[in-house]
């Protein structure tokens, strides 16, 4: 999937913006749900899912910090 510098910009801030609270909630309702896990056990799950869902989405992130010609941006 070939996205353009623009469209990648757009969908790295979606994804930030919007997805990634809506996730948060998602994976703290169904942690509530499992009810009671062991303190190290809930640490390593959160860690986890804290990381798992920026994976699918990497081909978007990746050379957002920099400019379309591929330098890096100043500010």
């Amino acid at each position: 999937m070939a996205l353009s510098y623009k469209a990648r910009r757009r969908w790295s801030l979606f994804l930030l913006v919007i997805w990634l609270p809506i996730y948060i909630v998602i994976a703290i309702t169904i942690l509530a749900l499992i009810g009671d896990l062991n303190k190290y056990l809930a640490i390593i799950v959160y860690a986890v899912l804290g990381v798992a869902w920026a994976f699918p989405f990497k081909f978007v992130f990746k050379g957002i910090g920099k400019t379309e010609d591929g330098n890096k941006e100043v500010e």
